[in-house]
């Protein structure tokens, strides 16, 4: 006899549609509250961000002005832009350029002979930009342009200034219009032949995307720019308040950076110390310029910031075992050992306690800084981590993988130097909306089946419970609009991104991790342009499985497809989740027959929908994807699923 068991609500999200039509099925779906699974882990909400395009910088980080620390030399030749086409658009056959910088930004404010980039004793970096004046009053000095200022907000920065006295004053303005009155000027009214640190303050007394900042003198001699630094005045530890704000609402658990392939190239010892003194450098793996400004204090305080676990990737490319034992010392060691007292000189006393660090990143790729061949890599891995353990014995080493001979090897040589072992996952557009969303259940399935495989024919490791840490994955095509790699997503991503998340759920017995690649901007679940920020249909997709699915998977049967169903219970099983894609056009309805208890009155109904799939939204614009909610008088066991829209019912039981 079937027991029958009572819960004390239903939650049912429905990605579905737009309305029941002729062409509507009705297809039927059984829930087993008696059959669970193991609990889902919340770090498969996890994110993942890189120091690459405009993910940290132009996107998260509050920093307004391009190459601030004068990487590029000033030559007075107009600022150089140019416009890359990353490859054909998919569902489009066309390209989409983006610009990137890479010539100074900075313009010559009078003769453009007076500006010499001082390489003797510079303030940071290669070179120092010094200005000799002509002494007779006439302006001289550097200017930038192309500055998003809001009408009424106050901004802050810092310059850093050294030169002869007659030089100043230097006068610092920030400008919004062609007007006498358009701009705020601070003035500095002493220098000295020693760098000093000043502030700015300002407030932009209009609105423009073509905003600028002066730095001018009339006086005489010279005078050198060290670094100058701009920032929104409500910026969080130098982040993004309005980026911050919707990472809040994302609310993802853990983190994970720098890279991603920036970290095969990256010295983490260039982002500790002063900012200002901070080297800027050639991004190792991708175009631009790295900054150095977003270092591991910078990205601990964000974790704080947003209550997310950090999960730092250590180079394991050109970098080696002496680097991440330093690395995990700074970061984890005690005040008195040799790492944790120069972090605690750089004002952290107190350890940070970081327990997930990834072991590289893809270092099977040949693309990758420091490839070397399998048979090698695999000593490398095990001595990194044993460098690590000695430091901090309790961290977890997340190795790299990847499906096949990589991760075969791996689980057999390293299984005792890792706690998961990381897949990475992307996906094309394909040309019908079922076949683009279906690709991405099927393939997070196949790396499970294989790692269910290892687990039996590698000897000795089923007893060593090694999960999978899918510490990459998302969608990656479509027009680059917000940057490098900074694709803009569809409602038919945001379907995809569900069923992938149910594909985790239904095999929660292997996957313990997984880090949608990446937050903002870069192929990311929030995009921003300078001064607005907005969720992209597959953050709010992120959004609403974290915030409303269950914990504990349940057996869901039935013949649905195209349809996608996975149920789940929350952890005191009070709440039961059942979500349902819907990749058609088509409206269906979906009849529920639930083994362990029935639903009550009243309920609730939260509804994700656009018009169609390539339905998007825009920072600055309206949303053209949203969620609305409305009451639900009655149960009912009979659903409407509408297509390509997400709907969510939540129901007593008893």
């Amino acid at each position: 006899m079937r027991r029958t068991r009572t819960y004390g609500a239903v939650v049912f999200v429905v990605l579905a549609g737009l309305g029941l039509s002729a062409c509507a099925r009705t297809f039927s779906v059984t829930i087993d509250l008696d059959d669970k699974r193991e609990p889902i882990s919340k770090y498969i909400y996890g994110q993942f961000i890189e120091h690459l395009g405009r993910c940290i910088y132009g996107g998260l980080w509050a920093e307004m002005l391009e190459d601030r620390k004068f990487f590029y030399p000033v030559t007075g030749e107009a600022p150089a832009w140019t416009m890359y086409k990353p490859g054909p658009r998919s569902w489009d056959g066309e390209g989409h350029p983006y610009e990137l910088l890479t010539a100074s930004p900075w313009m010559i404010i009078g003769d453009k002979k007076s500006v010499s980039m001082m390489t003797e004793d510079p303030y940071v970096g290669e070179h120092t930009p010094q200005i000799t004046l002509s002494g007779d009053g006439t302006p001289g000095g550097l200017l930038q342009e192309r500055l998003g200022l809001v009408d009424g907000k106050d901004y802050a920065g810092r310059i850093v200034l050294a030169g002869d006295p007659q030089a100043a004053p230097i006068e610092v303005s920030l400008v919004w219009g062609g007007g006498a009155g358009d701009r705020h000027t601070v003035v500095i009214r002493s220098i000295s032949p020693s760098f000093a640190k000043f502030p700015l303050q300002f407030t932009a007394k209009g609105a423009t995307d073509n905003g600028r900042l002066e730095i001018v003198s009339r006086g005489k001699g010279h005078f050198k720019i060290g670094t100058v630094s701009l920032m929104p005045a409500d910026n969080l530890f130098g982040w993004r308040a309005d980026t911050v704000a919707l990472l809040k609402e994302l609310n993802a658990p853990v983190y994970r950076w720098p890279g991603g392939n920036f970290v095969s190239g990256y010295d983490w010892k260039d982002g500790i110390g002063d900012p200002d003194r901070r080297p800027p450098r050639k991004n190792p793996a991708w175009k631009g310029i790295e900054h150095n400004d977003v270092g591991l204090h910078e990205f601990l305080q964000l974790c704080r910031e947003i209550n997310a676990e950090a999960f730092i990737a250590v180079n394991t490319g050109l970098g080696g075992a002496e680097a991440a034992a330093e690395e995990i010392e700074y970061v984890n060691g005690a005040p008195d050992t040799p790492m944790g007292r120069r972090r605690a000189q750089n004002g952290h006393p107190k350890p940070w306690g970081v327990k997930w660090w990834a072991i590289g990143n893809e270092m099977y790729g040949d693309w990758q800084l420091g490839h070397i061949p399998l048979e090698e890599y695999v000593k490398k891995h095990n001595r990194v981590v044993d460098a690590m353990r000695k430091v901090d014995p309790t961290f977890k080493p997340i190795a790299v993988g990847a499906k096949g001979p990589w991760s075969r090897q791996m689980l057999t040589t390293c299984a005792d130097h890792m706690d998961l072992i990381s897949e990475h996952l992307y996906w094309q557009d394909r040309n019908d909306v079922v076949s683009h969303v279906s690709q991405i259940a099927a393939q997070i399935r196949d790396v499970a089946d294989a790692h269910r495989d290892y687990r039996t024919s590698i000897p000795g490791l089923a007893d060593k419970d090694i999960r999978i840490a899918m510490d990459e994955w998302n969608y990656w095509y479509g027009p680059n609009e917000y940057g490098e790699l900074g694709v803009r997503y569809f409602l038919q991503d945001a379907l995809g991104i569900a069923v992938g998340l149910h594909e985790f759920f239904r095999n929660s017995d292997i996957y313990f991790m997984a880090n949608y690649a990446q937050t903002v901007n870069v192929i990311g679940a929030i995009k921003t342009t300078k001064t607005q920020a907005e969720f992209e249909t597959t953050g709010l997709v992120l959004k609403l499985y974290r915030e409303r699915f269950g914990t504990i998977p349940v057996r869901v049967g039935g013949d649905f497809k195209p349809l996608d169903v996975a149920a789940a219970l929350s952890t005191d099983g009070t709440v039961l989740t059942i979500g349902v894609v819907n990749p058609t056009d088509q409206a269906h309805s979906l009849s529920l027959k639930l083994n362990g208890g029935t639903l009550a009155a009243p309920g609730q109904q939260w509804t994700l929908t656009g018009a169609d799939k390539w339905s998007h939204n825009a920072p600055g614009k309206p949303r053209q994807v949203d969620i609305t909610t409305r009451a639900v008088p009655t149960a009912t066991d009979s659903l409407e699923v509408v297509g390509l829209s997400v709907m969510l019912y939540t129901f007593g039981a008893q």
